[in-house]
């Protein structure tokens, strides 16, 4: 039973939905349609990894540069996200493009050791999925994780997260439950304080590390967290877009332009 909460928490962690809004939207909420000196963005909900662990501080600001609203994460031995419920069909739109700056990286954070599994940044995509086909400890750690919060959890989450030493690509296998991976798509001190514009087939990501097509894209999120290590940090989100296949302007290159609400910028 010690094993089943821990794994049922575990997967709580990677993001129990919100209660769903009547229709969910098909397309993610920009932070920079929001005004700045606000906690939280239009159509976001607080993701709560722990009633026991300090919350991550975010706030949306204006960018230094040309004044456009971003989302700022403080963490002080913290942990906690932003979360959105949505309802795409994975192979409509296939990629997801984002922006995020690191002013550092987390001293000691090491994503496949459990006790230093922190990162300055991480996007996750939620995903709905035919239980049926899980082990049946998986299936029990679902329910249970379920019934302990009384509000639905994902299938499986897939994390793109900036890493301390791992190459880019790297599929990191959480350490609480398989039913959450990590894709390493940044790594090491490179380009720190500067803004990085990345686009992932986050399908071929997924069918990578689970082995298997996903289901419905059922939410995203972001978090901030420095609860394993101790350490503080300070990183920056841009706004996140789920593309169609067939979009291609280079984005793969991670010192492209970034863009926000249709302005593009170096």
């Amino acid at each position: 039973m010690r094993r089943l909460w821990v794994v049922a928490v575990s997967v709580l962690l990677a993001g129990c939905a919100a209660v769903a809004p009547s229709t969910p939207p098909a397309a993610v909420v920009p932070f920079s349609i929001n005004p700045p000196d606000v906690p939280r963005p239009r159509g976001w909900d607080e993701l709560v990894i722990s009633r026991n662990k300090t919350p991550t501080d975010y706030r949306l600001v204006p960018d230094a540069s040309d004044g456009t609203v971003v989302l700022r994460a403080r963490a002080r031995r913290s942990a906690s996200g932003l979360k959105q419920v949505l309802d795409i069909e994975p192979q409509v739109k296939p990629k997801v493009a984002w922006c995020w700056r690191l002013t550092g990286l987390i001293e000691g954070a090491d994503n496949q050791d459990r006790h230093a599994e922190d990162s300055p940044a991480r996007l996750l995509l939620f995903f709905d999925g035919d239980r049926s086909r899980l082990p049946a400890r998986d299936q029990i750690a679902l329910d249970l994780a379920e019934t302990l919060s009384g509000r639905p959890v994902p299938y499986a989450t897939l994390m793109y997260i900036w890493e301390n030493r791992q190459p880019v690509g790297t599929v990191i296998a959480s350490a609480h439950t398989g039913r959450v991976k990590m894709v390493v798509a940044g790594s090491g001190g490179e380009d720190l304080g500067r803004w990085r514009r990345l686009e992932r087939n986050y399908v071929a990501d997924f069918e990578r590390a689970f082995g298997e097509p996903p289901g419905r894209l059922v939410g995203v999120g972001i978090m901030t967290d420095t609860d394993n290590t101790g350490g503080e940090i300070e990183a920056y989100y841009g706004d996140i877009e789920l593309r169609h296949a067939a979009l291609d302007d280079g984005l793969t290159d991670p010192l492209r332009t970034c863009a926000w609400g249709g302005q593009a910028r170096r």
